[in-house]
Parts: C-alpha cells; structure tokens; sequence
C-alpha cells in the first residue's frame, strides 16, 4: 500500500520561509512525477510544482523563483523549499507521485500506470 506523508508546514511571517517534505512508503512504478498542489476553501486544488524521476521540474507562474523543488529518488522523498512567502501562499498543500502529476507535466508514456497517490495536506498560513 503507497502512502505519502507530508510535514512541515506551519505559520510564518510574510517574507519567511517553510520547507516542506513528503516521505513515500509502498511500492510506485518508475519513472514517475511527483508534485506538490495546494488549496484554499472554496477553490479548486491548484498545481504549485512538479518534479520527475530525471529532475525535470514544472512551477505555477505564482511561485516560479521563489520555491524550489527536489526529490530524492533513492529514498522516495520529495521537497518544497518556500521562501519570500506571501500571504496569498496559504493553503493545504499536498504532495503527490504518478498518472495526474505526469500529465500536467507533459511526460505521460504508452503503457503508463494510471495509479494517483496523495498525502493528507499539511497547513501552511502566511501572515502579513
């Protein structure tokens, strides 16, 4: 059974910074895309970064130089490095490994396992 366990999250000031991680336990087909989305109430969940197995790396337009992502394939582990947030960055993020990530990223193969994964959220607030 693949579980994803995310952690870091937390309140910071406008300006600070968090660093977020997303443990994977379980079997998942490689290669693969990770990612991270997050979401506000009342919205839809929204893409904030993608990673691949071969460090190909998408961002929304929102944080592009101010997150930085990263995996470890060898421990099955990604990251979110956060910084100069914004109050507008608060929201439940949540990572993810495989079909959906792959395809927003563009890096769907014939034959592909159409298998999503998702942790449970962690809570990132911004103050201003």
């Amino acid at each position: 059974q693949v579980q994803l366990v995310e952690s870091g999250g937390g309140l910071v000031q406008a300006g600070g910074s968090l660093r977020l991680s997303c443990a994977v336990s379980g079997r998942i087909s490689s290669p693969n895309v990770m990612g991270w989305y997050r979401q506000t109430p009342g919205k839809q969940r929204e893409l904030v970064a993608l990673i691949s197995s071969g460090g190909r790396t998408k961002y929304a337009d929102s944080v592009k130089g101010r997150f930085t992502i990263s995996r470890d394939n060898a421990e099955k582990s990604m990251s979110l490095q956060m910084n100069s947030l914004k109050p507008e960055d608060t929201a439940v993020y949540y990572c993810t490994v495989g079909f959906s990530a792959a395809r927003a990223l563009g890096t769907v193969f014939p034959g592909m396992n159409r298998d999503d994964y998702w942790g449970q959220g962690t809570q990132v607030t911004v103050s201003s």
